[in-house]
């Protein structure tokens, strides 16, 4: 049965291969689903109502696949996406599961294996523009240290960077168009990863040769297992312009990353990034790159992409609800008109000067002033439980 919460194409909700054929493998214990063929994925993800199907470049094609075979995949792969009005608008590469990438990819100490690894980028940018992608997302899984003696960290920065020099070009040369998404992350499987929050990735942007076409992935779990706030993360990338893309699921801080269905964990967070995800008017994917729980059978990783995008649709009618609060916004146009008349210091200049050190700016009268911020949360908790 439809309602306001079920999905259409306009959400642009996504999901990745990894995700919804994810058989519940752990450190601890062995598969509990069958192995789900990328094909029937994909009917999978119509069924529920996605949009977009998102892969690494062996989650379709095996390592080892020979070139004929890996056209074969391929065709009938996009045969599927077609069947079930799937698109594929994000490409990524898998540099973390096989042995040679033990020391890292880009950033390893071995020339082969860096060459190697974007060899192998090459030929997944390849896949992922045959299937009509225009991101192509770049996570440094292996790319850290258990121990420093390894390598000097600022090698590891300068190797980082030219492979992504490197990608740039090649996706220039090819006329791709690709936007590089960088993701993040502060440690696992890695005792610690160079680039470890969306932050770090933001300074290093600037450095690149080409920093216009390279942005970031935020994913909502890796900065909460550092333990922090991950819309903020995301405020700044939008700022700088770098928001290419996104990863949403859910984590509870200082744990192992759990990648739970969207919303499981810290609904309250979820609220405030779909806020401001469509209070600024983000056009990208919805992506959601989480895991059901290991408890289910494939009706239950139905209900979970399900669960995903329902959240998503219900937090996004609750922000709704709080933007046409008039009793919220009242509240937070009082705080904003309290400093009504305060000099200007958005720009410099002489007459600014002289306007900010000629103007009264008593600090105890300021500061005597309540904020009101208790009624704002609780009325904001109110929303958020559906009595407002």
């Amino acid at each position: 049965m439809s309602d306001q919460f079920t999905p259409l194409p306009e959400h642009k909700f996504s999901f990745g291969l990894w995700t919804v054929a994810n058989q519940g493998r752990d450190p601890f214990g062995a598969a509990v689903r069958p192995p789900l063929p990328p094909n029937d994925a994909v009917a999978m993800l119509g069924e529920v109502g996605a949009w977009g199907v998102n892969l690494h470049d062996n989650d379709l094609v095996p390592i080892d696949a020979t070139p004929s075979g890996r056209d074969e995949i391929v065709k009938s792969f996009k045969k599927a996406c077609k069947a079930n009005k799937i698109v594929v608008p994000m490409a990524t590469v898998n540099l973390f599961y096989d042995p040679i990438f033990r020391d890292g990819a880009f950033t390893s100490n071995d020339a082969r294996v860096r060459a190697y690894a974007v060899r192998k980028t090459m030929s997944a940018m390849d896949l992922g523009a045959e299937l009509g992608a225009k991101i192509f997302v770049l996570w440094g899984g292996r790319e850290g240290t258990e121990t420093d003696a390894c390598r000097r960290a600022d090698d590891a920065v300068k190797r980082l960077r030219e492979a992504i020099n490197y990608l740039c070009e090649y996706s220039i040369d090819k006329k791709y168009g690709y936007k590089f998404a960088m993701e993040a992350k502060p440690n696992e499987p890695r005792g610690d990863i160079y680039m470890a929050t969306t932050g770090n990735y933001l300074g290093l942007i600037p450095t690149l040769a080409h920093p216009q076409m390279v942005g970031v992935n935020p994913e909502v779990a890796h900065e909460t297992m550092a333990g922090l706030n991950f819309v903020h993360a995301v405020a700044q990338a939008w700022d700088a312009g770098k928001l290419f893309h996104i990863d949403l699921n859910d984590q509870v801080p200082g744990r192992y990353d759990q990648d739970f269905r969207f919303g499981a964990a810290n609904p309250r967070a979820a609220f405030f990034l779909v806020k401001f995800l469509e209070d600024v008017g983000y056009k990208g994917s919805r992506h959601f790159d989480a895991h059901a729980y290991r408890t289910e059978d494939y009706a239950g990783v139905k209900d979970f992409a399900s669960g995903c995008m329902r959240t998503y649709l219900i937090l996004k009618a609750a922000a709704k609800r709080w933007n046409a609060d008039k009793e919220i916004q009242a509240l937070l146009q009082e705080n904003i008109a309290a400093g009504k008349g305060a000099p200007s210091v958005a720009r410099y200049s002489q007459a600014s000067v002289k306007a900010l050190m000629g103007a009264s700016l008593d600090r105890e009268t300021i500061a005597a002033r309540g904020l009101a911020y208790e009624k704002l949360d609780q009325l904001t908790t109110e929303v958020l439980l559906g009595v407002r």
